[in-house]
């Protein structure tokens, strides 16, 4: 009997099988013969049902060919963010199941081509990259010469989309010669070649035959840089026509082809006909849509393109308000962009976009303020310029917030854990090439970045979902400025932009914005002040040359309309995030006494932060203010830190410390205690990074660099970087340099001391130990940072040379204005807490005899 049950459930699972897998065919190919949205909601039906039951590799693959299918019809309807999730879950269901090696299925053709045209086409750049390098390596691996290529093509494409124009030359170049492609292309590699040639002003190697469409575009472009637009205009309308007459025309590359009219009239100053055109690419992406008004939001979609429309539909109009209502749809558009994207290296290069906007945003709004003079105007010119500011690093800290009040809650748990394998994978891609490995480690590396990215895409999205307060992180102006009220203090933000930087200066009761011209003169002053600080000698060397420029530099940033405040808040932006503030200037002088001149250290307290939301953030309660220090020393080396002991030894006789000296501060050292410390004080080397390598800090036996400090995940209060450079490195807009401290900063430090040039070891040490003695005394980061730099000033015992600012206004803090507490005090203060608790002792023991006695006297 068990036998004969056997033999019937092994037939009747073959029997079972079969019959699914051609359902899913039959569904997939039913679709396929006609596509309309009522067939594709079926198949997303079946799709469901599908998935639960599929077990075997023929299932699976039944399965695969559905998604694809499935997916090209939804980019095809311009539905690219789910027909993004669908070439991906199938593509994950290909590798997983180890189907290559089960079928023939040409997974490059059907998958990996489009997804990887499709994260493109979302700008999500990073995954773009990785999958067609990973098919590029598939192709290559089974000498599938069309793929390859293919690949090569839309690598360049990629590389193109992203301004990459030197990388494009390169690769187009070195496979038009090395391979064996076909001439259409050829053709394609040609075109792109030409396409970066003229973007870079390179002369175009070969000719293009008179009247196809690559002749006219080549010429339209090249006329359109060399601004002769009736020339451009003449050849674009020829371009346009060979366009046009193609079989199959593509909805977004008419759109394209429209904005780009647009944009031509508008340089030839005929606005009508420049609208026209715009009206044109926007009905190419919304069919439907009858320009009766702007563009509802539930309308749109995440397509790039939409951006260039609207932006150039903010630029032709004449009110300022409905101007900013097209930015506005631009931004919104961004984000739709950016809730695909998982890497910060994606969001990061998407925000210098989004800033230049801002800055239009701002100078609308100031220039009708001119007029209307509404303060309504100044806040929201503010919000603009905090739309794109340190956006990661916020985005970073409201997520670390959230898991710190639901530390149970399995999503913020799973995502913490994806976003740090994130940055360890990249890290070793990163390693791995700078290395030239092996292609199969890279390709491998990139797959599993990749995957990585879909889990954490589809957390993000739950997560939102669960805690919709994520959508909006803005802070209101008025609680900046209670808080401001509460310091005594006032904030002052930067915006650095293309043309101007604008200064609000943010009262307690009040906003002011101040445009500063950014012309040559202007830029000079700042980037000379900057290189004074170069090495030790620049300022000493030419001292009055130093006042003259700090003095000038004081004025141009307009800081004396802050200088009524004790405390100031200064939010840099651009350039000036590398700019000592505390060594500028208030007044003229002729002083070559450094001690006696008029620094603006002598008169305020300067914190710094990155966004005023920072300085808005309650600091997470850490009572052990425990001091982990290493301090790798580097003896008997060329790099040795020679007073390093002495700063170690200094930190002990002030503060509870765990210090790890020489051969024990190692890495793995690091990384196994900084979650058990409230502080943690790094003395070593570190260096800003090259175009090459990103920035980095070394260990005793190891080096760390900047992707693997963002996969930490710290809860420290203070972080102290006693080492070069920590606050230099590749300067992002909007985001600012890519340095070791705000590696620190993105992994969870509340409050960052850092070094914005290379430091000198022995000042370094004098200013470390009047820091902590301070910090020791106040328990305050803030003004034991401030203090130590008055004491280095007033010591009689350095010289006059060494008081040069290079020496002692290397280190910033970014952080909170903690108020000062007095360590004497606070002993009063327990001492006189333990008397009053005895004297209630005493009380209640004498209460308790004189009790006892009274109920025996009862009782007697």
């Amino acid at each position: 009997m068990k036998k004969l049950s056997l033999i019937f459930f092994l037939i009747y699972g073959i029997t079972f099988s079969q019959n699914l897998e051609e359902e899913i065919y039959v569904a997939a190919e039913t679709f396929i013969s006609n596509t309309n949205n009522t067939s594709l909601n079926l198949l997303s039906e079946q799709e469901s049902t599908f998935k639960k039951q599929v077990k075997s590799k023929s299932e699976q693959l039944a399965l695969v060919f559905l998604q694809c299918h499935k997916g090209f019809y939804l980019e095809k309807i311009f539905q690219l963010k789910d027909a993004i999730t669908t070439f991906e879950d199938a593509s994950n269901r290909f590798k997983t199941n180890n189907l290559s090696k089960f079928s023939h299925f040409d997974i490059i053709e059907s998958c990996l081509i489009p997804l990887g045209n499709l994260y493109t086409k979302t700008d999500d750049f990073t995954n773009a990259e990785n999958i067609i390098k990973q098919y590029i390596f598939l192709a290559e691996k089974s000498n599938h010469i069309k793929h390859r290529t293919s690949g090569i093509i839309n690598l360049a494409k990629l590389y193109q989309s992203a301004g990459k124009h030197k990388s494009v030359l390169e690769l187009t170049s070195k496979n038009l010669n090395t391979l064996n492609i076909n001439n259409v292309q050829k053709q394609k590699l040609i075109d792109i070649n030409d396409d970066s040639q003229i973007a870079l002003n390179s002369s175009l190697s070969k000719t293009i035959d008179n009247n196809t469409f690559e002749y006219y575009k080549n010429n339209y472009q090249i006329a359109l840089r060399k601004r002769n637009y009736e020339k451009a205009l003449f050849h674009f309308n020829k371009a346009k026509k060979v366009f046009l007459y193609q079989k199959e025309v593509f909805a977004r590359d008419l759109a394209k082809l429209y904005f780009q009219e647009a944009q031509l009239y508008y340089l030839l100053n005929d606005s009508k006909t420049a609208l026209d055109s715009l009206q044109k690419a926007t009905k190419a992406l919304l069919p439907n849509h009858t320009f009766a008004s702007l563009p509802l939001r539930s309308e749109l979609y995440a397509e790039n393109t939409f951006i260039d429309i609207f932006d150039l539909y903010a630029t032709l109009q004449e009110d300022y308000k409905l101007a900013l209502k097209y930015y506005d749809l631009s931004f919104y558009i961004s984000r739709l962009l950016q809730n695909n994207w998982t890497s910060q290296e994606n969001k990061i290069s998407n925000q210098a976009a989004n800033r230049i906007r801002s800055e239009k945003c701002i100078d609308i709004i100031f220039n009708a303020y001119q007029s209307i003079k509404n303060d309504t105007l100044l806040s929201a010119a503010f919000k603009y310029a905090e739309l794109n500011k340190s956006g990661i690093l916020k985005e970073r800290a409201f997520k670390q917030t959230l898991l710190q009040k639901y530390p149970n809650d399995s999503l913020l748990l799973k995502e913490s854990h994806l976003l740090k394998k994130q940055e360890e994978i990249t890290n070793l891609l990163i390693n791995e090439q700078l290395g030239k490995s092996k292609a199969s480690i890279i390709s491998a590396l990139s797959s599993d970045l990749n995957a990585v990215s879909i889990k954490l895409k589809t957390l993000t999205e739950a997560i939102n979902k669960k805690y919709p307060e994520l959508e909006n992180t803005n802070f209101l102006v008025k609680d900046l400025q209670n808080k401001l009220l509460k310091d005594d203090a006032v904030l002052v933000e930067y915006f650095y932009g293309k043309k101007n930087i604008y200064q609000f200066i943010i009262y307690n009761d009040s906003i002011n914005l101040n445009k500063i011209n950014l012309d040559e003169a202007v830029k000079t002053h700042i980037t000379n002040f900057i290189h004074l600080f170069d090495n030790a000698s620049i300022i000493n060397n030419d001292i009055n040359k130093f006042t003259k420029t700090a003095y000038t530099l004081y004025g141009i940033l307009n800081l004396a309309k802050a200088s009524n405040f004790k405390n100031i808040v200064i939010i840099p932006d651009g350039l000036l995030s590398f700019i000592p503030f505390e060594a500028l200037l208030t007044s003229k002088t002729h002083t070559t006494n450094f001690s006696k001149m008029p620094f603006v250290i002598q008169k305020q307290h300067i914190v710094y932060n990155t966004s005023p939301a920072f300085y808005l953030k309650n600091e997470a309660e850490n009572n052990t203010n425990k001091l982990l220090g290493i301090f790798p020393v580097f003896e008997k080396t060329k790099n040795s830190l020679t007073y390093s002991i002495d700063e170690a030894n200094a930190i002990k006789e002030e503060i509870p410390s765990q210090l790890f000296l020489k051969d024990k501060a190692t890495k793995k050292a690091f990384i196994e205690n900084s979650l058990n410390y409230s502080i943690l004080h790094l003395s070593t080397h570190a260096s800003s990074g090259d175009f090459l390598t990103s920035a980095n800090i070394e260990f005793y036996n190891d080096t760390m660099y900047l992707n693997e400090l963002y996969s930490l995940n710290l809860n420290t209060n203070l972080v102290v970087l006693s080492a070069c450079e920590t606050g230099v490195g590749k300067l992002y807009k909007g985001e600012g340099a890519m340095s070791i401290a705000r590696g620190f900063q993105y992994a969870g430090a509340q409050n960052v001391l850092f070094s914005l040039w290379q430091i000198n070891d022995l000042s370094t040490s004098q200013i470390m130990k009047s820091f902590y003695k301070n910090y020791g005394d106040n328990q305050s980061a803030y003004t034991s940072n401030h203090q130590s730099k008055l004491d280095y000033l007033k010591n009689e015992g350095i010289s006059n040379i060494k008081k040069s600012p290079y020496y002692w206004s290397a280190f910033v803090y970014y952080g909170q204005i903690t108020k000062p507490t007095n360590r004497d005090n606070k002993l009063i203060y327990t001492l006189l807490g333990l008397f009053i608790l005895l004297i209630i002792v005493l009380l209640l023991l004498r209460m308790k005899k004189s009790y006892g006695k009274n109920t025996a006297g009862i009782l007697n």
